[in-house]
């Protein structure tokens, strides 16, 4: 035929050596892929579980459509919740649509208390300043008798 005996010969097998070289790249982006995707995944849906199951009643929760609710009453068979948006309005959802869980008394945000008790810091310094500047006017116009200008 038309190819050579030696040219056959040349052509050869793939040696096992070089076969695990190919699959090196493809074992490093598996590995990559799992530390980069896979794993804090699981570590967030493991939260997200753990989450889900700490809701009580007297909680304040948000659910996937953005209702922000009080739990009233929890359904643990059906996985479900009894949920009032306003007086005398419940709702029930079912507790996977949850995205956040406030628990009773937990702030809504941690900047709101610190510019609050900043807020009232400065009002209390804000009286102080007036209550001793009302002071001083006081005692001055008591120094002076009213007929007389006060020297400066």
């Amino acid at each position: 035929m038309f190819i050579t005996n030696a040219y056959a010969q040349a052509t050869g097998g793939i040696s096992s050596g070089s076969s695990l070289i190919t699959f090196v790249p493809f074992i490093l982006i598996f590995a990559i892929m799992y530390f980069l995707i896979i794993r804090p995944q699981r570590a967030q849906m493991k939260k997200r579980q753990e989450m889900l199951n700490t809701v009580r009643r007297g909680d304040t929760v948000v659910t996937g459509g953005g209702i922000i609710g009080k739990v009233t009453k929890v359904y643990d068979e059906q996985g479900e919740l009894e949920v009032e948006i306003n007086d005398s309005v419940r709702i029930r959802v079912v507790r996977s649509t949850l995205t956040d869980v406030r628990v009773k008394g937990e702030p809504l945000s941690e900047e709101k208390p610190k510019s609050i008790a900043k807020v009232k810091a400065s009002k209390k310094t804000e009286t102080k300043a007036v209550k001793q500047a009302s002071t001083v006017i006081t005692k001055k116009e008591k120094a002076t008798p009213k007929g007389d200008k006060p020297k400066l």
